[in-house]
């Protein structure tokens, strides 16, 4: 018996999450996710996608962020989105590109060390790593590679 090899997999799957994280009864965050696994010590995986909204202190939505892949360490409270990871500011319209993405609630920050893809009314930012408030309506990129400016931004 001691030779079995001890189950790190999931305890629990989930279907069709959604989950709410509220802050005063006010809904902060909304996260869905087709699948949610959840293992003993917490952590997350959302395998099948992610998406998530932001919401403001008054209830206004300020972003959403969309991934092919998630997962949750619950030890760091630290969320990271992987494959086609898309910020998208609701508040000005800025969108974010990137394929790896990490999201720490407690601060409110999204930031990422890979590459970044910015669009901005008008312009498109690029370069190596970038942090952000999770609403996105600031940011700022590590390593800066070029920025284009566009005449009939869409």
């Amino acid at each position: 018996m001691s030779d079995m090899p001890l189950y790190e997999g999931p305890v629990m799957e989930i279907k069709d999450v959604v989950t709410l994280f509220s802050d005063s009864a006010k809904v902060r965050i909304r996260l869905e996710a087709p699948t949610q696994f959840e293992f003993e010590n917490g952590d997350r995986e959302f395998p099948d996608g992610v998406y998530i909204e932001f919401f403001e202190k008054d209830g206004t939505k300020s972003s959403t962020l969309r991934a092919d892949r998630g997962e949750k360490n619950a030890k760091e409270n630290l969320y990271k989105a992987e494959g086609n990871v898309v910020v998208i500011s609701l508040l000005d319209g800025d969108e974010l590109n990137t394929e790896e993405l990490y999201w720490t609630p407690i601060k409110e920050e999204i930031f990422t060390d890979k590459f970044v893809t910015i669009r901005s009314e008008g312009e498109i930012h690029t370069g190596e790593g970038m942090t952000a408030r999770q609403d996105f309506s600031s940011y700022s990129i590590t390593k800066p590679t070029g920025t284009l400016t566009i005449d009939d931004p869409q």
